[in-house]
């Protein structure tokens, strides 16, 4: 194993380049997003496991911390809105780079030519969700410090390969790295490295050739449960298990929940309020949702419900759900924090499900924090996870769902809460 977990040992094939250059003073990352899809229409901003697909790498790519600006060339402004959400700078490129017969590139030598200051770029797929930054950092000491021109990754393959028969030719196949009579095991067999088109690191001087690889090369050999292409090898509901099991959740560790909040309005119910003949109050809310709450404090987590609305205890205890449920608040983040506190909490134990600009101080706190897809934009900027349900119709259980296997991760990791 290499120094840290998250990579294989990576030997590099070289071939002489020219005099040592000085280490390059800027390292841009480049994530090519266009608009255009034949198969999953704006596919690089669909949400994958509650993130744009593209908020995978565009946060692994700035945790790294070795890239001094990372980019996102795209020619579509919805995409230019969620990069700059993540904190990503946005180069817009021009139509004749967006084409369906463009490659990448054209997108890079375009970007490069608008930006002098940058020596080396790091062009990373924006459909490898399963990304670390721990792989980034290792490439960037390759380039910058062992003086390669060149490093891409690669994931190493068990599989035998045979010899294509065309249609309509009589002849067979023969054996392309085996021998049928002495086939290996797979313990037994090193397997081959195959380009798994996660990242291209390449110099200026190497691109303004023409040229992602070239000079003095290496390759990068990344785990295998980490090389995720959405494009090739696996469909959406597949990459949505891998990556709650393998991806990149940020910085801080995670921690197991002992309390999920909702708001009422907008989360529990979908925010209609009925008005009878004679002024009384008639909300609604699903029967998933609160199985979702149910199958929560079976599971030891408290579960407590907020409004910022005046509503009628009348109507709360119609909502049998045996919650403790708060109304009329004024500061919610203030509620929180007292609940965490009388219960010996961190933040980190802490989840949150809002929809409002209210909400927003307590979903960047807690430690899971979730959104309905129906939510204001200042909750969805403001939140990890965006559900695929509207307040009122399942955002409950879905965000409970989500909690699971999030929790079933820290467990198999063998970790216990700390703060």
């Amino acid at each position: 194993m290499a120094a840290a977990a998250s990579a294989l040992p990576a030997p590099a094939f070289c071939r002489p380049s020219g005099d040592a250059e000085r280490p390059p003073s800027h390292l841009a990352a480049l994530i090519l997003a266009r608009g255009g899809s034949k198969g999953i229409p704006l596919k690089n901003i669909k949400l994958l496991a509650g993130v744009p697909l593209i908020g995978w790498v565009l946060r692994a790519a700035l945790d790294s911390g070795v890239f001094q600006s990372v980019w996102v060339s795209t020619d579509h402004d919805e995409i230019e809105k969620v990069a700059k959400q993540f904190g990503a700078q946005v180069h817009r490129r021009s139509s004749e780079v967006s084409k369906d017969s463009s490659t990448s590139m054209d997108a890079i030598v375009e970007f490069l030519q608008y930006h002098d200051e940058v020596d080396v770029i790091g062009n990373i797929q924006a459909t490898s969700p399963c990304l670390h930054p721990t792989d980034l950092i290792r490439v960037a000491k390759m380039i910058q410090e062992d003086g390669f021109d060149s490093v891409f990754s690669v994931v190493r393959r068990h599989q035998f390969r045979w010899s294509e028969i065309k249609k309509g030719v009589c002849d067979v196949t023969v054996p392309q790295n085996l021998n049928p009579a002495k086939r290996p095991r797979r313990q037994d067999w090193d397997g081959e490295l195959y380009e798994n088109g996660s990242f291209y690191f390449a110099k200026r001087a190497l691109i303004e050739k023409g040229y992602l690889q070239g000079g003095k090369m290496a390759y990068y050999e990344m785990r295998a449960e980490h090389s995720v292409d959405i494009d090739v090898d696996i469909d959406w509901p597949i990459a949505e298990q891998r990556v709650l099991r393998y991806g990149y959740f940020g910085k801080e560790t995670l921690k197991e929940v002992k309390l999920l909040v909702c708001t009422i309005d907008g989360c529990l119910t979908t925010g209609h309020i009925y008005v009878s003949e004679d002024a009384k109050e008639i909300v609604s809310y699903d029967v998933r949702d609160a199985v979702g709450i149910n199958l929560l404090q079976k599971r030891g987590v408290e579960v407590r419900m907020i409004s910022e609305r005046k509503c009628s205890a009348k109507m709360l205890s119609a909502v049998t759900l045996d919650c403790v449920m708060e109304v009329s608040v004024t500061d919610k983040l203030q509620l929180v924090e007292k609940w965490r506190k009388e219960m010996g909490l961190c933040w980190k134990e802490v989840a949150y499900l809002g929809n409002e600009e209210s909400d927003v101080e307590c979903l960047k706190k807690a430690g899971m924090s979730a959104v309905p897809a129906d939510g204001c934009p200042a909750a969805q900027k403001a939140t990890s996870y965006i559900c695929k349900c509207n307040g009122g119709r399942g955002a409950i259980r879905e965000f409970a769902e989500h909690i699971f296997l999030l929790m079933e991760k820290v467990n198999s990791a063998g970790k216990k809460p700390r703060c």
